[in-house]
């Protein structure tokens, strides 16, 4: 195994390390040549320059495609922490001189932009009035995968459903959602009466459900229903309800074009449905710059509640 060159963080360092964060996410060195705005040639010399100094091999490139290697992967999530740590600084910096500039990565769960009860865009228009020098990445994220990048720095804020709490986050709820259970059209419980549809038949019917820990998962598990196939997104499980096949969770606003088109209705209403509070997250420590602390209170003021972070 090659041992390390990289000594003290240099300015090319980081420099060569944003290049990395580029390629990593574009997919590739052609992919990235637009957002960089260079060359290819010059980009996979800055790799391979950034590959020498680290004394790993980051990623592979050749005719079955682009990927990173596991030693690529760790740089790629440190080179996340890293970056999400200097911003902090200038944040921190630029509170001193009462100027609000830098960057934050916003991570969001998915399909809660039809939810009639969340305001995030409003919260985002509130921000862009109050700091408009800050800039933001938004992600679109399952909730595991929000959580971890909260706690490790890479996103600063995060909007997820509740189902635990962490004593390294701070909690802020912002809004509700609904959830009903659905089956699809030519799904055997489809054309029953929901009186005649009984729990049992439900519970024997092949249920999609969640693969990560959420509310999704607890109630699946509370109600006993064991999962016939495993899904990591809700976009998934409207897939699997339209193949007739499967019972499943979705939030009602998201689901409404589609019972509206007859493609999916709700059964078991009474047992099968659960409501979901979302809230805002970030670290507890260190403490959240004037920019992030900002941007926590737009989205506790355009969901109707008092400031909290400033």
């Amino acid at each position: 195994m090659r041992t390390p060159l990289l000594g003290q963080l240099s300015d090319i360092d980081i420099r060569l390390l944003r290049v990395f964060r580029v390629v990593a996410e574009a997919g590739g060195i052609s992919a990235a040549e637009l957002e960089l705005n260079i060359g290819r040639s010059t980009i996979s010399r800055h790799i391979k320059d950034l590959e020498q100094r680290l004394g790993v091999t980051l990623c592979r490139r050749g005719r079955s495609g682009f990927s990173l290697t596991d030693e690529g992967k760790a740089i790629y999530a440190s080179t996340l922490r890293l970056m999400g740590s200097l911003d902090e600084f200038r944040a921190e910096v630029s509170d001193v001189h009462r100027r609000m500039t830098g960057h934050i990565t916003l991570a969001l769960f998915d399909k809660t932009v039809s939810n009639p009860e969340c305001h995030i865009s409003r919260a985002l228009q509130m921000f862009d009035d109050e700091a408009p020098e800050v800039s933001l990445d938004v992600y679109v994220e399952p909730l595991n995968e929000i959580e971890r990048g909260v706690m490790e720095g890479r996103f600063q804020i995060g909007v997820i459903p509740s189902h635990r709490e962490s004593p390294s986050l701070t909690y802020q709820t912002l809004f509700h959602e609904q959830m009903w259970l659905y089956c699809g059209y030519g799904h055997p419980l489809y054309d029953m009466a929901e009186i005649t549809i009984s729990d049992d038949m439900i519970l024997s019917s092949r249920y999609a459900g969640l693969g990560y820990h959420s509310p999704n998962m607890e109630v699946g598990q509370k109600l006993e229903m064991e999962r016939a196939v495993t899904a990591y997104d809700q976009e998934a499980i409207a897939h699997l309800l339209l193949s007739g096949r499967y019972v499943g969770y979705l939030p009602d606003h998201y689901a409404r074009p589609l019972v509206e088109q007859g493609l999916i209705k709700a059964i078991g209403q009474k047992t099968f449905q659960y409501r979901c509070e979302f809230m805002s997250i970030a670290r507890q420590s260190p403490r959240p710059s004037r920019a992030v602390a900002t941007f926590l209170d737009c989205l506790a003021r355009s969901h109707g509640l008092e400031e909290k972070w400033k």
